[in-house]
């Protein structure tokens, strides 16, 4: 029999735990994050087999190596036909580059994939436990409506949900403030860095010892884990799999969550060629990726692709690793990763808004596609690369589309004159009553409030 995967921490400073541990802690004690000690290859003859099959299949094939001793086959197959009961359009845009479109569940964005699979996960984990979980999370705009739909009504399971409500659209807003039941939402005056800092803390704090606190942003194992498999699905229902074709695939990053999916399926065998990471002003990475040298950037810039306004990505620590360096939570580099294979591995690109904003007009006037302005930047940073790359021009290459247009009305309606059309997820938001409480940047406030409403 196979050993189980373990999960150490990328600061290397306690024991590897299991995935239900890893999932439970959300962050490690030692404040690194969560990492498979090793990536389990993809059979990807068998793998084929799986062409134009429901996702939820693709999604049991990959998970089930990591979930191995945590969750048996027949509850993670039950999961997943439960998470996944949605379409991925994969949509010819031009030639081979296509766009994958991960808009369609229940929130309208990318972080369903992960939000839903991890609930799930930890709601049958929270059967097998004593007391209650208290989930943290931040968002720059998507995760937290994701997360609080995920979650509601979970039984033993409260959400608290922090956002920067100058930095939010009014959809984004309102898909978290509406919820209510077991979600919280808290608006914090400042920016998504600031609500990130503040969780980071709560997690660190000896004095909140007696709340069982986790997360659910991308520093938590279990959301990685699920965003590998829609490359794989892209993959499988795209490519010449017997021949090993390689693709391209293009990811606008923020966190660095998504982009990490990527790097996962690769290690785990996905032939991609290059992955390239496609930021905003937010140019801290691409910077790196040249210079060698990092340096966070604060304030964040604020632009339109605003779930991306993120000036030092969790994730980064967790890239970093696998390239065999060491980040610290504070950003700091322990020890160099491969800079020179991380070069041959990645593209990183900084787009501008303007760029975007002419990425998403191209888009609909060359290619009647229409764009957000996060799935701009990524089909800008694909071009881009190909421009620079003259022979992947008729290469296989997919760029992610990771929210619904529909959730950017005013910036789609001012630059191509056209309202997008309103999925089912979003109708009616308008008219539902909001309900979320203020706060400071300053932590402990948010301390007291913690330990006033779960102690």
């Amino acid at each position: 029999m196979h050993e189980q995967i373990q999960y150490y921490s990328t600061n290397r400073q306690v024991a590897p735990v299991s995935l239900a541990e890893a999932l439970l802690q959300g962050q490690a004690a030692d404040r690194g994050l969560f990492m498979p000690d090793r990536f389990p290859p993809l059979d990807l003859a068998g793998m084929a087999k799986l062409r134009g099959r429901p996702y939820a299949d693709v999604a049991y094939e990959v998970l089930r190596p990591y979930a191995d001793g945590t969750f048996d086959d027949a509850t993670l197959r039950a999961l997943c036909d439960d998470a996944y009961d949605y379409d991925v359009p994969l949509e010819r845009v031009t030639g081979r580059r296509y766009l994958m479109r991960l808009d369609r569940g229940p929130t309208a964005s990318f972080k369903d994939f992960a939000a839903r699979m991890m609930a799930r996960w930890m709601s049958v984990l929270m059967r097998q436990q004593a007391g209650e979980l208290v989930i943290l999370t931040a968002t720059s705009g998507d995760t937290g409506s994701a997360v609080a739909h995920a979650y509601h009504g979970v039984p033993r399971v409260r959400v608290v949900v922090l956002f920067p409500p100058a930095e939010v659209s009014d959809r984004q807003r309102k898909q978290m403030t509406t919820i209510g039941g077991n979600v919280t939402t808290i608006g914090i005056d400042g920016k998504f860095d600031d609500c990130q800092a503040l969780v980071k803390r709560a997690f660190a704090d000896p004095a909140l010892r007696d709340i069982r606190l986790t997360s659910a942003n991308s520093i938590n194992i279990g959301r990685l884990l699920p965003q590998s498999v829609y490359y794989v699905y892209a993959y499988i229902n795209l490519a010449d799999v017997a021949a090993r074709e390689p693709i391209v695939f293009s990811v606008p990053s923020g966190n660095f969550g998504d982009m990490m999916g990527a790097v996962i399926a690769r290690r785990m065998g996905l032939p991609i060629s290059r992955l390239v990471i496609a930021t905003n002003a937010n140019d801290e990475v691409p910077l790196f990726l040249s210079s060698g040298r990092y340096r966070k950037i604060s304030p964040s810039r604020v632009c339109i692709s605003n779930a991306m306004n993120v000036g030092h990505p969790s994730n980064l620590a967790r890239l970093v690793d696998v390239y065999g360096g060491m980040m610290d939570e504070t950003g700091v580099l322990r020890e160099q990763p491969d800079m020179e294979q991380m070069r041959r591995d990645l593209y990183a690109i900084s787009i501008s808004d303007d760029e975007t904003r002419m990425m998403i007009q191209a888009a609909y006037e060359q290619h009647n596609t229409l764009l957000e302005p996060h799935g701009a930047v990524g089909w800008a940073g694909l071009e881009a690369y190909i421009s620079e790359n003259p022979s992947a021009a008729e290469a296989l290459a997919v760029s992610v589309e990771t929210a619904h247009p529909a959730k950017f009305p005013e910036e789609i309606r001012s630059l191509i004159g056209l309202d997008p059309p309103v999925p089912p997820s979003l109708a009616g938001l308008e008219s539902r009553p909001e309900q979320y409480e203020r706060m400071s940047t300053s932590y402990e406030p948010f301390r007291d409030w913690l330990l006033g409403r779960f102690t």
